[in-house]
């Protein structure tokens, strides 16, 4: 691509290399999981969310109601599609949205799945964390890219969201 010059901007540069800030801590407390079998989509299984806690840049309750509806991979690698609302102190939602995916070796999952600790090294989950509110003051949430990395246990998920810069 030549250097050309945008009206009175300068010359044309490569885009800036993204980092990672820290921006909240999510703890999504869980309810049992619905096997839904084999379906057109996959292996369906949905994962109730009733509770937890968001803190960081932003302080809210989870609301019961959410879920994960999950798709098993036919090579054991789980797709993570959540959904589900929070509440702040002050009476204000934000809707969050996750996608991604856990894999790791199939003893691992199998591991977690009846519930039994492992160490989050052993195996991969990854998220990408969608916003959305109409408290203005949390409106600059829905301007950036989020990322996290997340820890499964038997009754919660754990996960630290960065925000893309």
């Amino acid at each position: 691509m030549s250097k050309r010059r945008a009206a009175g901007r300068g010359p044309v540069s490569a885009p800036p290399i993204p980092g990672l800030e820290a921006a909240f801590e999510v703890e999504v407390q869980l309810g049992a999981l619905e096997d839904h079998g084999v379906t057109r989509a996959g292996h369906r299984r949905v994962v109730p969310i009733v509770g937890g806690r968001i803190t960081g840049l932003f302080e809210a309750e989870i609301l019961p109601g959410g879920a994960d509806w999950q798709v098993v991979r036919p090579d054991g690698a789980i797709e993570i599609d959540t959904r589900y609302s929070a509440r702040t102190a002050d009476g204000g939602h934000v809707y969050l949205r996750t996608f991604g995916v856990r894999s790791g070796l199939p003893e691992i999952l199998e591991a977690l799945l009846r519930g039994e600790p492992v160490d989050p090294a052993e195996y991969y989950f990854r998220l990408g964390v969608r916003l959305e509110t109409s408290v203005p003051a949390l409106a600059v949430l829905e301007q950036s890219v989020f990322v996290a990395s997340a820890i499964r246990e038997a009754d919660r998920v754990r996960y630290t969201a960065y925000r893309v810069t």
